[in-house]
Formats: C-alpha cells, sequence, structure tokens
C-alpha cells in the first residue's frame, strides 16, 4: 500500500512539475522526439552497414555500442537527478509527519467530521446507549418480511467499536432533536457464522462473506425507526424514506459511510471506514 502511496505521489509531482514548468515540457518532448530520430538514424545505420565485411562491420558495432554507453550515463545522470528532486519533498513530509508528531489527513486514524460544531460535539460529550427495545418489536411478521432473521440479530452496544459507537449515537440525536426521527438499532455487530449465513441467502440479502464486511469489525451498524411504538424499516412508507435521507446525511456530515450510496442500496446501514481495518468487498 505505501509504495504505490509513493508512486501515485511521485507520478503526481511529475505531472504537475511538466505542467508548471514548460521548459521541462519542451526538454521532455524534444528528449522523445531526439531518441525517435535517434532509433530512426540507428536503424538506417545498421542497414547500411548490413553490406559491409569482417573489420568494417565489427568498428561500426563497437562504435555504436559505446555511443549507446554514454548516452545511457548521461540519461542515468539526469534520471538520479529528477528522483532526488521528487523524493526531496517527500522526505521532508515524512519525517514532519512521525518525527515531530504530526497527523497526515491520509494516514490518521480520525475521521473528522464534516461539521465543524457536530466535530466539537463529539470530543466533549460522551452519550450513553439508549435502553434495549423489547424483543417482540423485532420479531413481527411484518418485520420479518422486510428482514429475516433480524429477531436473532446481535444489538448489544458493548460489541461495538467505543469510536463508533459515539458517532452513532450523535447521530440518533441530531435524528431525533433536529428531524424528529426516534432511530433504532437493528444490528451492530455480526459474527463471520452469522454473515456467511446472511450471503448465503442471495445477493439480495448481502454480497459480502465472513471478514468482508464492517460488521464483524463492530464498525458497522444496521438502522432504522420508531414510530407509535413500532419499528419502521420499509422505505416505501414516504415518512421513513424521508428519514433514511436524513440520516445519510447526518451520517455523512459525522464521517461515517452511508449505504445508500450504493449500487446496491442499503440506506439503514452506516459504517466506519476507519484505517486499519479490513476493506469490505461490497
Amino acid at each position: 500500500m505505501i509504495a504505490w502511496i509513493w508512486l501515485v505521489f511521485l507520478l503526481g509531482v511529475g505531472a504537475l512539475a511538466l505542467a508548471v514548468f514548460p521548459h521541462w515540457r519542451q526538454a521532455l518532448l524534444a528528449g522523445v522526439r531526439g531518441k525517435w530520430a535517434g532509433a530512426r538514424r540507428t536503424q538506417q545505420h545498421w542497414s547500411d552497414k548490413a553490406h559491409q565485411k569482417g573489420q568494417a562491420l565489427a568498428w561500426g558495432t563497437a562504435e555504436t555500442a559505446s555511443g549507446w554507453g554514454r548516452q545511457a550515463r548521461d540519461q542515468w545522470r539526469w534520471v538520479a537527478l529528477i528522483s532526488a528532486l521528487l523524493l526531496v519533498p517527500a522526505g521532508l513530509t515524512w519525517w514532519w509527519a512521525f518525527y515531530q508528531g504530526r497527523d497526515l489527513d491520509a494516514f490518521d486514524d480520525r475521521i473528522e467530521p464534516g461539521n465543524h460544531q457536530i466535530a466539537q460535539l463529539l470530543k466533549g460529550e460522551h452519550l450513553v446507549p439508549p435502553p434495549p427495545l423489547p424483543p417482540d418489536v423485532f420479531a413481527t411478521a411484518e418485520v420479518e418480511q422486510v428482514r429475516p432473521m433480524l429477531s436473532t440479530a446481535d444489538r448489544r452496544w458493548d460489541q461495538m467499536d467505543e469510536a463508533f459507537v459515539q458517532r452513532l449515537l450523535m447521530a440518533f440525536k441530531i435524528m431525533r432533536e433536529e428531524h424528529g426521527y426516534d432511530m433504532a438499532l437493528l444490528e451492530g455487530y455480526r459474527s463471520p457464522e452469522r454473515q456467511n449465513m446472511l450471503a448465503a441467502k442471495g445477493g439480495h440479502v448481502t454480497q459480502a462473506k465472513a471478514w468482508q464486511s464492517y460488521h464483524q469489525y463492530g464498525l458497522a451498524a444496521d438502522c432504522a425507526f420508531m414510530r407509535a411504538g413500532k419499528l419502521v424499516i420499509s422505505e416505501r412508507d414516504p415518512w421513513a424514506m424521508r428519514g433514511y435521507e436524513l440520516f445519510g446525511q447526518v451520517a455523512e456530515q459525522i464521517g461515517l459511510t452511508w449505504g445508500g450510496r450504493w449500487q446496491m442500496l442499503d440506506l439503514g446501514h452506516v459504517e466506519w471506514r476507519r484505517p486499519g481495518a479490513k476493506q469490505p468487498a461490497r
């Protein structure tokens, strides 16, 4: 992964240099044209020499090889110089980040929310999970039709990542106080065995197998709404559909990924793609 980051960085610096410095671009084009012309001349040279005999041919070969050797040495000097110019800023950035105790956004274990006010709330407030809902709420025929096997899902908050829990609770709080929606946790941590069992039911349930979902790392949750003491999951309900849209906006503001933007919509799903956790295959 680090090698790819370095490669992309170097390619980006090189492309930026060519865009900013016209004389570099002209020199590069001139070099390419020169190489092409040199190749054509070399081809013509060998064609002319093909009919010559013995020592003349040997002398021509040695002379050509010597010329190419000198040219290669000159090119390597330029390559070394350009590489040094590109690597110096990268090396300084690495030194600044790791030896001076600074954080680089791309390597930060924290994903800062987009909303500064919400970020301050997350830093200064420790939210407490709500009391668990009665099991019967998740076992009705209506719920089972929309979400099979939900009655056996794990809804224990302490089984999830603590930092992720705080983000999710903040989303629940904003949804209740600003939009009037009471949220319900459908499923948090999911065991590898349950993940495989759900995947076996088909791609319409989930496309992720064991250890391919953030549920296995305590960094994902499936959520829905409570209305008049009943669980509302189906997006066919206009009220619920509007709630999912608002929930997605709030989740993204606090640094979470919303399943409503995926090709296979998962409107109640949010996850925290924290660096260092295994990427899920969806």
